[in-house]
């Protein structure tokens, strides 16, 4: 407890100190007018994409609720943050909202009365979206059936339920401006670049945060623990991990339009990614996101020696994972780990499994994998959940089995990690 405040209370001081300390970010968009539109319903239909590229009914729809209708609780380290409506609703919603309201919610995280927004709506990334496409998804929203839904009250711990302290966030974390295409790339490599830095906001969950929730743009899209979702979402730039440089265009494109290809499937919440968004994207913009993840610079993998561990027990591990394989995973990923793809992903040379966190492989073998049903998908295989069968020994020990077998090389996992994840929320 007495950590816990000391930590609070250097939090609370680098926030106020951002404030007093650091000038408030340039920010010559916030005023950018509305572009004229002839055509209403080309905006509208651009909008009702926009809002598919940027996920937005995954968290403004509550489960079992009205679509766009908010409610849904996003949980952070600091408490839980709701999420708002978006229907056209006048009094709990965006019907009496203006284009500008909207713009300035999006590229300067304010709402309509200026009170800064929280950055669990992911408006560091959604700043770089143009003023045209801003309208246009606001059009779109803006054509939703109203639904009366007044939004709930964020439930966060002190100091962090006081907004003042956002200033200090926004002047250390947050600057905005709208995304500038890089003359010495091709139109295609900046539509990639414009959707996954904005929209897409995928360094959302690629990039690790610090105690305060920031990220460092240093290591963008280098990886990290997904804040509470006890997942990690890997490096796309290392190839340590799951950096693309090396992958055919075809093979990403795959993955991200169906959620399988010949090199792997995604799994737990970028599976609802998938699903919700990144299927109904065009092709042409699914390949100009794989072209620009892909040409991402990649770092080489690190000298990470794997901990050293004495060979006998190594050996009994590694015999008990052998006996598991045999018996619950041979029949479809095979006795060489090459699988079937893309029904059955290898799982030889995949480095999905050999990360330094193995707490991808260990969800999957306790609550199981599955793939999205998507349309280039329809009818996923999906891996059963071996939590019921396996205790924490077993289940460390295949583990760590496809963690160091047909070439891969990784430390062994602990019945302890196996617990920490066993006992933990399943989303």
């Amino acid at each position: 407890m007495k950590r816990a405040m000391i930590f609070i209370l250097i939090a609370s001081l680098i926030l106020v100190f951002g404030v007093v300390l650091l000038p408030p970010a340039d920010d010559p968009d916030e005023v950018k007018r509305s572009v004229p539109v002839t055509n209403v319903e080309a905006q509208i239909a651009l909008g009702k994409y926009l809002a598919l590229a940027g996920n937005c009914a995954g968290c403004h729809t509550a489960r079992g609720g009205a679509p766009y209708a908010g409610g849904r609780a996003i949980e952070t380290p600091f408490g839980s943050v709701y999420s708002s409506n978006l229907t056209s609703d006048l009094k709990t919603g965006l019907g009496s909202w203006a284009p500008e309201n909207f713009w300035r919610a999006l590229h300067n995280g304010k709402s309509k009365d200026g009170s800064l927004l929280y950055p669990a709506f992911p408006y560091p990334n959604y700043t770089r979206v143009t003023r045209a496409d801003a309208d246009a998804l606001f059009a779109y929203l803006r054509t939703l059936a109203p639904v009366s839904q007044a939004n709930r009250e964020h439930a966060l711990k002190f100091p962090y339920n006081n907004r003042l302290l956002l200033a200090g966030w926004r002047a250390l974390y947050f600057k905005p401006g709208v995304y500038k295409p890089d003359a010495g790339r091709d139109t295609e490599w900046n539509r990639g670049a414009y959707l996954v830095q904005g929209l897409g906001h995928c360094n959302a969950c690629h990039t690790g945060r610090d105690a305060l929730g920031g990220t460092n743009i240093k290591s963008d899209l280098a990886g990290g623990m997904i804040p509470m979702l006890n997942w990690y979402a890997p490096s796309l730039t290392s190839d340590a991990e799951a950096g693309l440089g090396n992958w055919e265009t075809q093979h990403i494109v795959d993955l991200l339009k169906t959620g399988v290809s010949a090199r792997g499937a995604v799994f737990g919440p970028m599976s609802e990614v998938v699903y919700m968004s990144l299927q109904h994207l065009a092709a042409s913009d699914v390949a100009a996101m794989a072209g620009y993840l892909k040409s991402l610079p990649q770092t080489a993998a690190a000298a990470d020696s794997v901990p050293p561990v004495a060979k006998q027990e190594a050996g009994r591990v590694m015999a008990l994972g052998a006996k598991l394989y045999d018996k619950h995973c041979v029949d479809c990923h095979g006795a060489t780990g090459a699988g079937m793809p893309p029904a059955y992903p290898p799982l030889a040379a995949n480095r999905a499994l050999t990360m330094r966190s193995a707490v991808n492989p260990i969800r999957m073998v306790l609550n199981g994998g599955f793939a999205p049903g998507t349309a280039g998908n329809p009818r996923p295989y999906g891996m059963p959940p071996f939590r019921p069968l396996l205790n924490d020994d077993e289940v460390a020990a295949v583990v760590s089995y496809i963690r160091n077998s047909w070439g891969n090389r990784a430390g062994l996992v602990s019945p302890i990690e196996v617990d920490r994840y066993r006992s933990a929320p399943l989303d």
